[in-house]
Order: structure tokens, then sequence, then C-alpha cells
């Protein structure tokens, strides 16, 4: 598949998105990651005072009206500048990550949060340095064909040709990716390395929430229908009757699947009744319960819906036992190291913005 020149734009923007600095790919993740706080509100600038900036100081000043609009710089931490140019291109990539999300974050909120991202990673790439975190060409060129790869591209020539006619150069994509690979690197060290989930942790979680676990069990089942002729008391019970016959036949050793091909009114009827794997949840309570309470394959009652007569089978059913067991600790453990790793990252950017200073220029 190759790229439509009109969807080049599209794919860069959404290969740059990921260069951006956060949690990295081989973090677990689960459930939808919160939007990074917003950049703090600075106390006014008072030229009276004396003004010298400290370590932990957001201060902000208004832009030069001489400025080149596309190179001003609108913030510096550190003594490293952040351009409007950058700003815009973050914002831009945001866009099209959630392009169709209702309901997101106003322009200016975007403008705050999208700042705030992109001082976080100067901070990061700051910190990455200090500790002298090398990227090796090699794992540059293997991220960079990984991501390329996704767009259909297969080679660093057919893409250099597709993103020229955009006005953008390679060497400015691998320098993201780069930054990229180098700020995952120092999260592993700083971070991921000093996060533990211990065994006593996941049973007690396994134990507080069982329940809600339990919804995200799956189950295999079959049933034959047996409808009503019409909606009177007797055509209800001669479908009742019906089904009981039926369910007596496969007492009796009766295959199910030819007896739901030749009896059952459902769709079902030509799988031979395969109700196939089921997410807890998914059936109307009642009828989950019915099917549920039993045993892999057993039986149960002529069970009455509003469709008619049910006779359901089990076939097999997970739960918080064996496999079942072993997949759900493992969930567990992700989710608990998710909740960890969150919290020392907040914490250690906390503790690094304590030591810089920070310039907001817009």
């Amino acid at each position: 598949m190759r790229l439509r020149p009109a969807g080049v734009l599209a794919a860069l923007v959404l290969l740059l998105s990921g260069c951006g600095i956060g949690m990295p790919g081989w973090v677990p993740w689960l459930g939808k990651q919160d939007a990074p706080s917003a950049v703090a509100t600075p106390a006014p600038h008072n030229p009276n005072l004396l003004d010298t900036p400290k370590p932990g100081d957001i201060r902000q000043r208004p832009t030069e009206d001489n400025e080149e609009l596309s190179d001003r710089i609108i913030a510096v931490v550190n003594n490293d500048a952040i351009t409007l140019n950058e700003l815009i291109e973050s914002i831009a990539v945001y866009r099209a990550e959630n392009r169709q999300q209702a309901g997101g974050p106003t322009d200016e909120e975007l403008r705050r949060e999208s700042l705030a991202r992109l001082i976080d990673s100067r901070l990061q790439l700051q910190e990455a340095d200090r500790e002298k975190i090398q990227v090796e060409d090699t794992e540059l060129n293997e991220e960079f064909l990984e991501r390329i790869k996704r767009y259909g591209v297969s080679t660093e020539e057919e893409f250099d040709t597709l993103i020229r006619a955009q006005g953008v150069t390679l060497d400015s994509i691998k320098k993201r990716l780069r930054d990229g690979i180098k700020v995952s690197k120092l999260l592993r060290r700083k971070v991921a390395l000093r996060v533990s989930v211990t065994e006593d942790e996941i049973s007690q979680y396994l134990e507080e929430n069982r329940g809600k676990l339990e919804t995200g069990l799956s189950y295999h089942a079959r049933h034959i229908l047996i409808p009503p002729e019409d909606d009177s008391d007797t055509g209800w019970e001669a479908a009742r009757i019906k089904a009981g016959i039926l369910r007596s036949q496969l007492t009796d050793g009766a295959d199910f699947t030819e007896l739901a091909r030749q009896h059952s009114r459902d769709a079902s009827a030509k799988d031979g009744g395969d109700l196939g794997t089921l997410k807890r949840g998914e059936l109307a309570q009642d009828v989950e319960g019915a099917i549920l309470g039993l045993k892999p394959g057993q039986l149960s009652q002529p069970f009455r819906s509003p469709l008619g007569y049910h006779v359901f089978r089990l076939e097999s059913k997970e739960g918080l036992e064996g496999e079942g067991l072993v997949r759900i600790r493992q969930q567990i453990r992700d989710i608990l190291f998710r909740q960890k790793y969150e919290t020392r990252q907040e914490a250690w950017l906390k503790e690094i913005k304590q030591r810089a200073i920070i310039e907001v220029r817009m």
C-alpha cells in the first residue's frame, strides 16, 4: 500500500506523535492516560522588584514585537528555548490523534497543555544529557523503520521522497525519534526500575476487586430455543413441554448439535445452537445467571425468556483459578505497576522542576 500525497501530512503527524515524550512503549498500559497538567500560572512580573530567577520559578514576560513569528521563543527551560513553531507542531499532533473525539479541550486549554508537555519534555531531555544517556544508530534505525512501515512505506528513500514535498526533512524526524528513545531510557532508569509489585499486593487487590474482575471473564455455551406458537397460555405451555422433551433426549445421550439444528428456532440453529464465546455482561442478567449457574457440560432446566423456552448447555467458562487466575494476576500486576509508575514519575518530574528555572513568554 502506498500513501496518497494528500495523506502524507496526516501520516507524518502520526509518525511524529510517536516521538512525544511520555510513557515509553514497554510500560504496561491499561485504561486511558490522564492529560498532562497545564503550565502553572506565573506570578505577575513586577519590574520594581529584584527579579533574579530562582530554581523552581516559572516566570512570564511578554514577547518582543520584532521577533520572527515561527521562530519566536515562547518559553525558556534552563536557558534552553522552546519556539512557537514547536508548539504549533505539538498542537497539530494532538488534533490529528483526537480528531474524531467530541468534547475535547478548548484552543486555550490545548495551547496550555501542549506547552506543559513541551516543557516537561525539555526538562527530561536535559536530565538525560546530564545522565550521559546515549542512543545507538542501530536503535534509531530500527525504531524509524518500524514506524514508517505502519504507513505502507518500506524504505527510507521512499519515505524521504514523500515528505520532502511537505517541506520536512528526515533529519528533523530522526531527531525527534532519538529524543524519544533517550527519554524512554531515562524513565526506565529513574522511574521504572524503582517500581515493584509484590505478590501480596496482587492478592490483596484480587480480593478487594473480585466482583469487578469476574465481569471480564468469558464463557462458551449452546442453546436450543423453542418459541410458543402464539402468546396464549396454551402456546407457552406447549413450548415448555417440548423443551422438556428435548432436554430428556439430551440427558439420554442425544447429540446437542443435531437437536439444535432440527428444533431450535434461533439464528444459532445452523451452528448447532452455538452462542460462541461471550463476555460476562453481554447477555441479559437472568439468562446469563441460568448459564453460569451450570457446570461445564451440564444442561439447564427449560428456561423461559421473552423469546420462548431455552435449554442451555455450558461448554466452558473462565474462573479465577487455573489459567484464568494466572492471566488475571498478570493484569493486576500491570494495573498496580501503572499506578505506582505514574506516582513515581509525577514525583520525579516535580523534583526536577523544583531545580529548574522556567520562563514562559506567552
